[in-house]
């Protein structure tokens, strides 16, 4: 800029900052943040917002608080913007303490979370196992009035599914529908197969057909896990219409899926489809076999 005769402003400069640390060129912003101090230019919240969350976003979250901590110092007023930048930080590498405390401060200073910083904490808490503790920030959530969206659902959905607590997910399920939200597609496959899983079939293959009917693709393991909760549930002929419409859709079926399967219909004295499904069993083991000896 300087080489060039540009003479830059705050405003310039905050444009140009931004503009660096939302490419990945955080290096490059700190040094137009040192030179807007040389020249006697005063950084604005949205400046030390920009270069903070660069830096959080690049795992550089011990450089992003003391950048947090100076702005403060120097009487910037920092923002809900700001402290969600952290939580997020601190809560992608597993530092849940201090992701907590940023909200506590928050809170503390009058600062209301919106649901996008709620929704970085319970992503943190879930993806580190902590699916309790991601319950108990929810209803704190709630009881703060703020309301969770779709994005939050997905989050505490995925998560109690992941533990298999399926019976619970399926209670959020009910009332994410009731507040007329519309689950995407990665929420609504995990929720498909947590019920089948938990054999809860017919509630899975009622959620099963009605993600077809909307225009969803189930995917392979999606597939699988309904044939195997029909199985298990004494629904061979169910299961074994599923297995050939798998086929016809040309996903993949498991070799497990294929044994719940045969067990399913040799118990239902289903002799045909019994041999259908013992052919690709076979012919499944041929090729892994083929597969190995090359």
């Amino acid at each position: 800029m300087k080489e060039q005769g540009c003479v830059l402003d705050t405003l310039a400069y905050n444009t140009v900052i931004d503009g660096f640390c939302k490419s990945g060129k955080v290096n490059k912003a700190y040094q137009l943040l040192e030179e807007m101090r040389a020249k006697g230019l005063q950084p604005t919240v949205v400046t030390y917002g920009s270069v903070i969350d660069g830096l959080a976003k690049i795992d550089r979250l011990d450089e992003a608080y003391m950048l947090f901590e100076e702005a403060k110092s120097i009487g910037i007023e920092v923002n809900v913007v700001v402290y969600s930048s952290l939580v997020d930080g601190f809560g992608k590498v597993g530092r849940i303490d201090e992701a907590y405390l940023i909200i506590e401060e928050m809170m503390q200073r009058k600062i209301t979370p919106t649901i996008q910083t709620w929704n970085c904490l319970l992503d943190a808490l879930v993806k580190s196992g902590q699916i309790e503790e991601a319950i108990v920030c929810w209803n704190s959530m709630k009881e703060l009035k703020c309301t969770p969206n779709i994005i939050s659902y997905s989050i505490i959905i995925n998560g109690l599914c992941r533990v298999q607590n399926f019976n619970k997910a399926f209670v959020f399920w009910q009332e994410m529908q009731k507040q007329g939200l519309k689950p995407n597609v990665i929420t609504y496959l995990t929720m498909i197969s947590g019920l089948a899983k938990a054999g809860n079939v017919s509630e899975a293959d009622k959620l099963f057909e009605r993600f077809k009917e909307n225009g969803g693709v189930p995917d392979s393991a999606c597939y699988n896990t309904m044939i195997e909760g029909f199985s298990m549930a004494s629904r061979a002929q169910e299961a074994y219409q599923l297995f050939e419409e798998t086929r016809l859709k040309g996903c993949n079926i498991y070799t497990k899926t294929c044994v719940v399967l045969l067990d399913a219909l040799h118990k239902a004295e289903c002799i045909e489809q019994a041999a259908i499904v013992g052919a690709v069993l076979r012919e499944t083991a041929r090729s892994k076999h083929a597969v190995r000896s090359l």
